[in-house]
């Protein structure tokens, strides 16, 4: 049996963060995820994918975002369980909590915290009759590795930020870039969106809307894609490779078994407070949770979890007071007995 603190459910930057937070109250963490190694999609799905909102840093690959955080959490020593899923939740007398994986590893806390992004999910594709016979042959549904892309004929379609930022992106990569989106408005950030429009107006990316791909052309490999435009003949647009963003198909899983108040797929927790759930002692971060005005970016989460693990401690230690320090005068201490100190100069202009 394996005891903590708080038990995380998924290694994404989410739970991450939340190993460092709960590190500086001197509570321990172990994380579950059925992934082979932490970092959720950021190092399954797209680590190479250029991440813009988190402070400090204009632009930092999403594989390098995870490294960071682990590099960040490694002095308070969390306990990892890879390749394995959370599969069911007993709540004990005592209070605690016992989660078994789907391989029969048990895990004992007082407090849950579930940071499972998305949960499990397969991306959306589009409803083209013959995109199955060109997956891996030119079709890709997500970018793992932009240098596949060098020098080549590429067609995004979508009207997110993925489809947006990575239009941006590769466009330093590829031979050409072919934005498409069957409306004239986007989904993404603004900044991303007049980006976009830019690299349109210097000929370094070509933009097509209102207008869809209904078709892949090719015999062994994708060899272009059949655009529809609106009030304009369909045409043939030669490209190497056609790579259609349309999201992620979200599931819960077993989590969804648990007896949490769900919504539209997300587990509805109490934002007012410490994002807790129906379930005293379970709480919700990230990507996974809703509430009125979610926003699904990582820099939430991480606001989330810091709140979530001030609740937790409190959960944990009744009858103790924290008083929250700020990390730059107090220094952070590890749990291998590692000190970082804060620089000199603030301390002494606080004392």
């Amino acid at each position: 049996m394996i005891q903590t603190d708080i038990l995380i459910i998924g290694a994404g930057p989410t739970g991450l963060f939340t190993v460092f937070e709960a590190g500086l109250l001197k509570l321990r963490c172990h994380l579950i995820d059925a992934l082979p190694q932490p970092g959720g999609q950021c190092s399954e799905i797209y680590p190479k994918k250029p991440i813009y909102d988190i402070p400090a840093y204009p632009e930092i690959l999403a594989g390098d975002l995870t490294d960071k955080l682990l590099e960040q959490i490694k002095q308070f020593e969390p306990g990892f369980t890879l390749g394995e899923r959370a599969d069911t939740i007993e709540k004990q007398d005592d209070g605690t909590f016992i989660v078994t994986t789907n391989k029969g590893t048990k895990h004992q806390a007082p407090v849950v915290a579930i940071a499972g992004g998305l949960g499990s999910f397969e991306p959306r594709k589009p409803p083209i009759p013959n995109i199955a016979n060109f997956e891996d042959k030119g079709v890709e549904y997500m970018i793992k590795e932009p240098e596949l892309y060098r020098d080549k004929d590429v067609v995004i379609a979508g009207g997110g930020d993925s489809a947006l930022d990575w239009s941006i992106f590769l466009t330093d990569v590829a031979k050409s870039v072919t934005l498409i989106h069957r409306r004239n408005e986007f989904r993404g950030a603004l900044d991303s969106v007049d980006k976009v429009q830019e690299l349109k107006n210097e000929g370094k990316l070509m933009l097509i809307t209102p207008a869809e791909v209904k078709g892949i052309v090719g015999e062994e490999k994708v060899e272009g894609v059949l655009v529809e435009q609106k009030d304009k003949e369909p045409f043939t647009l030669p490209c190497e490779h056609f790579i259609p963003l349309f999201g992620l198909s979200p599931k819960l899983g077993p989590i969804a078994n648990w007896g949490l108040e769900i919504e539209k797929n997300a587990i509805k927790v109490n934002n007012a407070l410490d994002y807790q759930t129906n379930v005293e002692g379970i709480y919700a971060i990230g990507d996974v949770n809703t509430y009125p005005g979610k926003l699904k970016l990582i820099l939430c989460g991480f606001h989330e979890a810091t709140l979530m693990c001030q609740s937790a401690y409190k959960r944990i230690h009744p009858d103790k007071k924290y008083v929250m320090k700020y990390t730059t005068v107090g220094g952070v201490d590890g749990f291998d007995g590692t000190r970082k100190e804060a620089p000199k100069a603030v301390v002494k202009a606080i004392n």
